[in-house]
C-alpha cells in the first residue's frame, strides 16, 4: 500500500468551480479528485492539491494566533485546566493530520451550513475562500 496517495477528499460537498457549479469528487484508482467541468470536459484535479493549500492555511492561522484559538477551544469545551490546554495545543499543532483523516462527513455539512466555501479554477488553484463570519475573501489576502 502506497502513502503517498491522497486517498480522500478532505473538503468534498464544499468546493465549487469558479463559474459557481459544484465540484463532484470522483476516485481514479485509489486517489480523490475534484471534478471540474470545463466547456464540457471533466478536469480530474487530485485533491491533495486542493486540500493541502487549505490545510497549510489552516494551520498557518492557528498557529499564528494559537493562545486565542486555545483559549477559545477550551471556553467551548468548558473546561480550564493544564491537562486540556496540554490537549488544545497539540490538537492545533496536528491540525495537518487533516490530510490523512479527512473531516467527518457533519463537520462538512455544518462548514458549508456556516457558509465555508472553496472555488477553485480548472488548475486546482483556490482562487476564493468564503469563511464563515467574513465576506467572501480574495485567496491573494488568505494564502
Amino acid at each position: 500500500m502506497e502513502d503517498s496517495i491522497h486517498r480522500l477528499a478532505v473538503f468534498e460537498g464544499l468546493v465549487y468551480s469558479d463559474d459557481d457549479q459544484f465540484v463532484n469528487v470522483a476516485m481514479v484508482g485509489n486517489e480523490a479528485h475534484y471534478v471540474v467541468l470545463d466547456a464540457g470536459f471533466k478536469r480530474h484535479i487530485p485533491a491533495e492539491v486542493v486540500d493541502r493549500q487549505v490545510v497549510e492555511w489552516l494551520r498557518d492561522q492557528a498557529m499564528a494566533n494559537k493562545e486565542m484559538v486555545s483559549e477559545n477551544i477550551m471556553t467551548m469545551l468548558g473546561k480550564d485546566d493544564l491537562f486540556t490546554k496540554a490537549m488544545v495545543d497539540a490538537s492545533i499543532g496536528n491540525i495537518d493530520q487533516m490530510m490523512n483523516y479527512g473531516l467527518p462527513e457533519d463537520s462538512r455539512i455544518m462548514l458549508g451550513m456556516m457558509g465555508f466555501r472553496l472555488v477553485i479554477n480548472v488548475h486546482g488553484e483556490i482562487v476564493e475562500m468564503k469563511l464563515p463570519g467574513q465576506d467572501s475573501s480574495d485567496v491573494r489576502d488568505l494564502l
